[in-house]
């Protein structure tokens, strides 16, 4: 689960500074403002590893790739080729990392948490390339050790001030450069007796940023019939298009959830539908094939008790919108993040507050007997969504070190992010200005029309 974020010089940013994220994380915003990037880079990042090239620092993308970010240039601040691109990434660990020096077994580091941080700069021909990158083992908050793997002019260097690194004898070669933004090169780590432990650092960069998953704001329009041959696609895709197949491979197979611990198990597709009920959008919900042997399916609703079973073409937009956000919230592997992007998009406001409901669930719930340990992180513009998730603190569903609500707006310098300060009883106590429009404004705008609307003697003009 990642818990930090900063970024400097991307796009809009000229410095986010520090971003907590936490288990659910909601970012406001003005269209425009910049909100939408922060994700992009993390898209950027998770197809940087998932490249064969090592060579190339950060792949900004194609029509093929999940983003694409257009040139280095497009990617800066002010499109400055003299700025340096920083970011740094910290996640939670699955489990407790230990680093044990081989030519010194007294000598150990431990951490729960790892942290990289980079610098990527302009070459001659404007494409990125690592300038620095350190990986920071954390434990308890404080840093334990760190590693710095650079690139000056033509000279490698790579330096631990904790942690001496002793080179293999008769291996003098000079050091490679760091390959892609986070990894070292072969050949530089067997220069050393000691530094085996850093191609873990490297696989558990690759680990956090593969289980990242996007969902953006425009999803697939519902078909009428739905093929699936039995595939298990890896997300319902960013645009909500596998969101039925993906359905249908987890029912298959068995999974069983339920909204925290001590509820009731679900099959996946019944507890899929549960949250539609829930969000008042429909009153049943199956997924069927066409015919006996065929691989063709199609989505039955009744959007109430007495109406007639109809397909999801039939009925209004929202289900079919809605649905992928429900099925990646809760089909993405344990200790995904998911990042969405208006998900409450063509819902009414109720639904939007339900939808609150089962995000809240999606990161408390269990499979297996086990946590899921889902991140959200929900780009919206829902006042209905926030509304709801302040209730739920209040009563005590979750806790405020559970939740991350920020808020951001363009101002001359660029993007500026706010944390807004959530507190026990669910209440807000640094609004920024005009979060959701000027309310006092419009109800003394309200009151003086109305005003000029009646006669002297205080009888409303017929």
């Amino acid at each position: 689960m990642l818990t930090s974020l900063r970024i400097k010089n991307f796009k809009a940013w000229k410095d986010t500074g520090p971003m907590r994220l936490a288990p659910l994380t909601v970012i406001f915003g003005t269209n425009s403002s910049g909100k939408s990037s922060l994700g992009h880079l993390l898209l950027a990042l998770k197809q940087t590893v998932q490249m064969a090239d090592r060579k190339r620092a950060l792949h900004l993308g194609d029509e093929n790739s999940l983003i694409d970010l257009g040139t280095f240039a497009d990617c800066l601040y002010g499109h400055d080729l003299q700025m340096v691109l920083e970011f740094t990434l910290r996640w939670r660990l699955p489990q407790l990392l230990t680093v044990k020096n081989t030519l010194n077994r007294n000598e150990t580091f431990s951490g729960d948490e790892l942290e990289l941080a980079v610098r990527l700069l302009a070459d001659k021909a404007a494409q990125p390339h690592t300038r620095e990158f350190a990986y920071r083992l954390i434990k308890s908050g404080a840093m334990a050790l760190e590693v710095k793997h650079a690139l000056d002019g033509k000279e490698a260097t790579l330096v631990s001030e904790q942690l001496r690194l002793i080179y293999a004898q008769g291996r003098k070669w000079p050091l490679e450069p760091p390959e892609k933004f986070y990894r070292f090169a072969d050949r530089t780590l067997s220069r050393y007796q000691n530094a085996d432990f850093l191609a873990e650092f490297a696989l558990e960069t690759e680990r956090v940023l593969d289980s990242v998953f996007y969902l953006g704001p425009l999803r697939s329009p519902p078909k009428r019939v739905y093929p699936w041959s039995g595939d298990t696609p890896r997300d319902v895709g960013q645009q909500g298009q596998h969101a039925i197949a993906a359905l249908l491979a987890a029912s298959q197979q068995g999974r069983k959830l339920n909204r925290k611990p001590n509820k009731p198990l679900l099959a996946f597709d019944a507890f899929i539908a549960g949250w539609l009920v829930e969000l008042g959008v429909i009153s049943s919900f199956q997924v069927k094939a066409v015919a006996q042997g065929r691989k063709e399916y199609e989505v039955l609703i009744k959007t109430h008790a007495e109406a007639p079973e109809v397909k999801l073409t039939d009925v209004g937009f929202g289900i079919s919108q809605v649905l992928p956000a429900l099925v990646q919230a809760f089909y993405a592997p344990p200790g995904s993040t998911i990042w969405m992007e208006q998900p409450e998009i063509h819902l009414h406001p109720m639904a939007q507050s339900s939808l609150a409901d089962a995000f809240v669930s999606a990161v408390q719930s269990n499979e297996g007997g086990r946590p899921r340990d889902t991140q959200l992180i929900v780009e919206t513009h829902s006042e209905h969504f926030l509304t709801r998730l302040q209730r739920r603190v209040a009563e005590g569903v979750i806790g405020p070190a559970d939740i991350a609500v920020y808020f951001v707006t363009q101002q001359r310098g660029g993007a500026n992010l706010d944390t807004l300060q959530l507190d026990l009883t669910g209440e807000i106590s640094n609004w920024p200005e005009n979060f959701f429009g000027d309310e006092m404004g419009d109800i003394a705008a309200r009151t003086l029309a109305a005003i000029k609307h009646r006669t002297p003697t205080g009888k409303a003009r017929t």
